[in-house]
């Protein structure tokens, strides 16, 4: 980025131009009869949380990992942070999601096939092994079992010397989102939402630079709701994990600074920008005129965006390195704070070492060689996308009254009200692909024959080793002082009391994820979806 500094001020403006040598202003701005002058770093934050956003600093290359074993993980750490990666994002397998050991027999054929399986805190600290959790930010996309991760992570960065207010990172811990289209829950609705209240309120106080809850519109908008019902839906979400909160005594801007989201990209580039913009500008609104909130930071939409998986097609796969680019720019332009781009091969497998270093160079290329990371909300004005902006927030205000008197997200989702709302809409995008009205490269025009690339295969003795690595933790492990813990959890389980000291407690005494999830479906039991045709 071509920069000149002023001397005029103790901490002057950079100065930034086009290769051509046009100079770049921070933000451009016009005022209308119709639409008021809004700068960025300023209420409603429609342009973005930051008043010279990616000018000052870029986003945060956050790549998708996971798979396996801890080992094979720690190694795919290294190796992305090596290439540049300014951030981890961890995956686990579907045991780990939904709270069960490598040796359960509900676990069997899944360990570590689509992320990487992790039982206790000896599997997290080998997935940290040589990484300092006090100097690196950390995503963990974990959710039932959320609480259980996080004392994992706490536990491995204090065994390395940091204390808990040292570590940052994000639990995505979005149960909600669960209920309505990813279904890897454990417990019903409100034992559930009890535990993110716990967490919210635990990371205030001992982990505060952690974001406990990133509230995610992704897996919504993958299972095939439009963008409008991706913000509305996520918005309404937030609602209800903020009123919990709130009815647990806490203040708004003691925790809101803290709160996340998560959004889908899709190659729909002007719609893309549109949406995070309005997603911000809605937020803020509900921040500050329905839970009165005073701190600015606590009105700021914080998010982080992963490209769309669903749109990458498993024939001619390089054709994804195209799409996942157009979404990258789109992500950029909209503003993220952090950003995943998904790999070339992940329509048929986990990405090879080499579609994730192609997928990180893509946000690096966007990043420094693009220019569109000069100047703050490079699309504002643009008379199509400011109509598309006044459609999608109008369309969204109708949504989050509606699902209010339904009596919140919960209400609604018991209804089943998203997840017909999302069926209706993945049906009509399904036929029009069916019947080539939507155009998808490679899939129902310019299609060939080609041959498949080399994929990433995940080996079947991994299971066979946690298996025994299980095993042998069982064996060394202080059986009095884990039961002691898995008890006082329990017991805790039954009162008002927040959990997650007493998952700490049992997280260092060596107690496993299925242990712990188990302790709680003794008492809170398990979740039985009603079924909406």
């Amino acid at each position: 980025m071509a920069t000149k500094k002023s001397s005029k001020s103790k901490t002057p403006e950079k100065k930034i131009f086009t290769d051509s040598e046009y100079p770049v202003k921070r933000v451009y701005q016009k005022s209308t009869k119709k639409r008021p002058v809004e700068d960025a770093g300023k209420y409603p934050f429609t342009r973005g949380i930051h008043p010279g956003m990616f000018r000052e600093r870029f986003w945060t290359m956050r790549q998708y990992s996971g798979f396996g074993d801890a080992k094979l993980t720690n190694e795919r750490f290294k190796f992305m942070l090596e290439k540049g990666q300014t951030g981890l994002s961890m995956a686990f397998d579907l045991p780990t999601q939904i709270g069960y050991d490598s040796d359960s027999p509900q676990a069997e054929g899944e360990v570590g096939k689509v992320g990487v399986s992790i039982t206790s805190i000896k599997d997290m600290q080998i997935a940290f092994d040589g990484i300092p959790l006090g100097k690196v930010s950390s995503s963990m996309t974990i959710n039932s079992t959320a609480s259980t991760l996080l004392a994992y992570y706490i536990a491995v960065g204090e065994s390395q010397g940091f204390k808990s207010h040292e570590l940052r990172g994000t639990t995505q811990n979005d149960i909600l989102k669960e209920y309505i289209a990813r279904n890897t829950y454990i417990y019903p609705p409100q034992p559930s939402m009890r535990l993110i209240g716990d967490m919210i309120e635990y990371c205030a106080e001992k982990v505060p630079s952690w974001y406990p809850v990133s509230i995610s519109g992704y897996h919504m908008r993958e299972a095939g709701c439009t963008a409008t019902q991706e913000v509305a839906f996520t918005l309404a979400n937030a609602i209800a994990y903020i009123q919990t909160c709130i009815d647990k005594g806490l203040k708004i801007d003691d925790f809101a600074p803290r709160l996340s989201f998560f959004f889908c990209c899709t190659i729909e580039f002007f719609e893309e920008v549109a949406k995070f913009r309005v997603a911000r500008k809605v937020y803020a609104k509900i921040l500050k005129e329905k839970f009165h909130a005073k701190n600015p930071r606590s009105l700021q939409l914080k998010f982080h965006t992963q490209t769309s998986g669903e749109s990458l097609t498993a024939q001619q796969p390089n054709n994804n390195i195209v799409r996942v680019a157009i979404q990258t720019m789109a992500a950029v332009a909209g503003g993220t704070q952090s950003l995943h781009t998904n790999s070339r091969d992940e329509a048929l497998a986990l990405p090879t070492q080499e579609s994730a270093k192609i997928a990180l160079r893509t946000q690096q290329i966007v990043a420094h060689e693009s220019g569109i990371t000069k100047t703050a909300d490079p699309l504002a004005g643009s008379y199509y996308l400011e109509e598309l902006c006044d459609q999608i927030e109008a369309d969204v205000w109708k949504y989050l009254k509606k699902i209010e008197k339904m009596g919140g997200s919960v209400k609604a989702i018991e209804k089943g009200f998203f997840q017909s709302e999302i069926r209706a809409n993945a049906y009509r995008l399904k036929k029009e692909t069916d019947d080539a009205d939507r155009v998808i490269v490679g899939v129902n025009k310019y299609a060939e024959e080609e041959e498949q690339p080399e994929l990433l295969r995940i080996d079947g003795r991994i299971e066979i080793q946690q298996k025994k690595a299980l095993k042998k933790l069982r064996a060394d492990r202080d059986s009095k002082k884990l039961e002691k813990a898995l008890s006082a959890m329990q017991s805790a389980a039954d009162t008002e009391e927040n959990l997650m000291p007493y998952i700490v407690t049992a997280a260092k005494a060596f107690a496993t994820t299925g242990e712990i999830s188990n302790t709680f479906r003794e008492v809170f039991g398990e979740y039985r979806p009603k079924e909406v045709f």
